[in-house]
């Protein structure tokens, strides 16, 4: 079975958390946009009466193109569930999320949620964060002095960074959905999340880092053979 079609099963699966009256956070990304289409169709069939949140600007069209009724935090400013992918997470479910560059919406909006459940095929599921590299979304006035910060506060952890500025179109610097900058830092393993999540929620500049800590409450994860489900069902 291909890692799509893992994804489709989870995003599937994910939807039977989700009940009628619901205020729903829609996560960003190839699993995320599975989850989205299958409510959408849903919302059309009216098996389901919803709103939504997206956590991008891509995840707000997918959701228009699909038939999502919507919603903003500024009208609807506590959520019921967040259905969002990760780009890792661990067997204590913490996470690591920002490859689509959309980790601060989508931690502000899993923070307005009552439940966070994180959808994901088998790959995702790791024993130790860090194979990935940790997107840290800074802003640009002083980008460099904070890329500095960022350096010297993962080595007093004893860690080993390289950091580089993602890159977007025409040789220019990506910019989230928030007019911010995104450096990766690629770490190798992350023996402490909270301590690393800690010390850079500290720096002056970093806006949000993609370790998602204590907001996913329940993991569906699609294998080649079993769908299981992780935390609270």
């Amino acid at each position: 079975m291909s890692a799509d079609n893992q994804k489709r099963l989870a995003a599937e699966r994910a939807l039977t958390f989700v009940t009628s009256g619901m205020k729903l956070g829609l996560g960003t990304g190839s699993t995320a946009a599975h989850f989205v289409a299958g409510l959408g169709e849903r919302v059309r069939k009216g098996h389901l009466d919803v709103v939504g949140v997206p956590t991008s600007e891509a995840t707000h069209k997918l959701a228009i193109q699909h038939g999502v009724p919507l919603t903003t935090l500024e009208e609807t400013p506590e959520l019921d569930l967040t259905v969002d992918g990760a780009d890792e997470l661990d067997g204590s479910l913490r996470l690591v999320k920002g490859g689509g560059g959309a980790l601060l919406r989508e931690k502000i909006v899993a923070a307005a949620s009552a439940r966070m459940v994180v959808i994901a095929d088998e790959s995702k599921l790791v024993s130790r964060l860090g194979a990935f590299p940790l997107p840290i979304e800074v802003i640009p006035f002083g980008q460099r002095a904070t890329a500095i910060a960022i350096d010297k506060a993962t080595r007093k952890l004893g860690l080993d960074p390289v950091l580089h500025l993602r890159m977007g179109a025409a040789d220019a610097p990506f910019r989230t959905d928030s007019g911010n900058l995104i450096y990766d830092c690629d770490l190798a393993a992350i023996p402490d999340p909270e301590a690393l999540a800690d010390a850079l929620s500290g720096i002056p500049g970093v806006v949000e880092h993609g370790l998602f800590i204590g907001l996913c409450s329940a993991a569906v994860i699609a294998g080649a053979d079993e769908i299981r489900v992780m935390g609270k069902d």
